[in-house]
């Protein structure tokens, strides 16, 4: 796997802002400072635009970096991570690791553009029910407004090469490694063609990637509708999770154990890597 210490030290940078307890009433402070940095961070990329929604009787916040395309007239790729967390938990690689990608994205392709224009969105209350994202896919579905693709950074930077140590849900084991050392992209059948895109940009870095359709918007095996992905399978999206799978490999899921020492961040890196290749030929 090629290293790039820079890139690297920079998600530890980014990791060492976000993985603290930031759920919104456990923890406010931690959940607006974790808000604001987020926003700061888009913002050094471009414009960047709140999205309001209510929840609960109280205001919360999408923000979005749209950054241009470099071949005009393609519609855009949607590229989200949740960066709120599961009550007093530092979330660590739940969603730290999808938010310090989705920066390292943002930094990336706002110097040197993707073919397709990307909107990068932090997402609010995922872990409230996919709020933010159920509420900005209705807006676009309302909007009419196209999309290529979009990605859900869920759960990045895990990794155990140990056998056995990757679960899976009845009958899947039958088809998949039973080492956590791989990177999956879950998606539904209008985004296959792109995943198989993205899973060579994965292979060229030396991110090993497998990919598994999930049909009828994944309501035959729940498990995959676990992230911001689902709310754009049923506004009729294509849409696709990344993920390293969370609890079927994450013994710290969830737990006040999710901390930043307990990720791979060679393999996040690779990731990060991985997905600017991949969205690079998109």
């Amino acid at each position: 796997m090629t290293r790039e210490p820079n890139l690297q030290q920079r998600l530890r940078e980014h990791l060492q802002q976000v993985a603290q307890p930031r759920d919104p009433d456990w923890s406010p402070l931690g959940h607006r400072q974790v808000e604001q940095y987020v926003q700061k961070q888009l913002s050094e990329c471009g414009p960047v635009e709140p999205f309001p929604f209510e929840a609960n009787g109280c205001q919360h916040r999408n923000w979005i970096l749209k950054l241009p395309g470099s071949r005009p007239g393609r519609p855009p790729i949607l590229v989200g991570a949740h960066f709120d967390a599961a009550p007093a938990t530092p979330g660590a690689d739940d969603n730290a690791s999808g938010v310090a990608v989705l920066l390292e994205l943002a930094r990336h392709f706002a110097a040197d553009p993707a073919p397709s224009p990307l909107w990068l969105v932090a997402f609010d209350l995922e872990e409230r029910g996919l709020l933010g994202s159920k509420a900005y896919a209705r807006f676009l579905r309302q909007q009419r407004q196209p999309l290529r693709l979009m990605l859900s950074l869920e759960m990045l930077g895990y990794r155990d090469p140990t056998p056995g140590s990757q679960r899976y849900p009845a009958g899947l084991e039958r088809l998949y490694p039973d080492r956590g050392d791989y990177i999956g992209l879950i998606g539904n059948w209008p985004a296959l063609g792109d995943l198989l895109r993205l899973q060579r940009g994965f292979q060229q870095v030396g991110i090993p990637c497998c990919w598994l359709p999930a049909g009828q918007r994944g309501l035959f095996l729940p498990v995959t509708r676990l992230s911001d992905h689902s709310p754009f399978w049923d506004a009729g999206y294509p849409a696709a999770m990344v993920t390293d799978t969370a609890f079927l490999r994450n013994p710290h899921y969830h737990k006040l154990s999710d901390t930043l020492e307990t990720l791979d961040l060679a393999f996040l890196s690779g990731v990060c890597r991985g997905l600017r290749q991949g969205l690079g030929s998109l």
